[in-house]
């Protein structure tokens, strides 16, 4: 087997890797952590991390993944998704696939365009993770407010959370998802930053 088949085997086995990873915490208590209606998910963590060395379309195919997956836990698995699938399938479906088909591309487009400034690995990775984490929440909370902002049962959420309007709304949903999401991939990202990029050379 030359050299550019082996590159193709190992970037396969990693897709194949962390797709696993993916589903197995999703269908799991290990991807989501559950605070009341809010639902904080850590599946951000394989997507960029994946991504960051599948590169940007590795990073879509994650995302895609995590998108799907996310839309499965509204059959039952997440009240908070079923509630939002029995207003409007198609525009739920929207609300879980492309915010994480943003976190998959941006959050790897994020590292790459890092990785060519004289920032080290760790920081780079750091970085990019944060933001992966931040994409994925102001995009969901976004989509989530303009697709169902004004429904009886988004505005019983906000009302449930204090909140008098759409705007406090966003803060206080995205305030309780982004900060558990940015120190989980943030310290991620830090840790094995250097890591990665050693299996990146590998995989290029």
């Amino acid at each position: 087997m030359n050299r550019e088949n082996q590159k193709k085997l190992f970037k396969l086995c990693l897709a194949a890797i962390f797709i696993a990873i993916i589903v197995i915490m999703t269908f799991t208590s290990i991807g989501y952590i559950k605070v009341g209606v809010i639902e904080i998910t850590l599946l951000t963590i394989p997507v960029a991390v994946g991504g960051l060395l599948l590169g940007k379309s590795g990073g879509l195919l994650l995302g895609a993944v995590f998108g799907l997956t996310s839309f499965a836990q509204c059959f039952g698995m997440s009240p908070f998704g079923a509630a939002l699938l029995e207003i409007n399938p198609i525009l739920t479906f929207l609300v879980c696939l492309l915010p994480r088909l943003a976190v998959g591309f941006f959050g790897t487009w994020i590292f790459e365009a890092l990785s060519k400034t004289k920032l080290n690995a760790n920081i780079s990775a750091l970085i990019s993770f944060l933001c992966a984490s931040l994409i994925n929440t102001i995009g969901f909370v976004g989509l989530l407010i303009l697709f169902f902002g004004r429904t009886e049962y988004i505005q019983s959420v906000a009302a449930s959370l204090g909140a008098q309007n759409m705007f406090i709304f966003f803060f206080l949903f995205a305030g309780v998802n982004s900060i558990v999401e940015a120190v989980a991939c943030s310290v991620c990202g830090g840790a094995l930053g250097g890591v990665l990029m050693k299996l990146k050379e590998r995989a290029n």
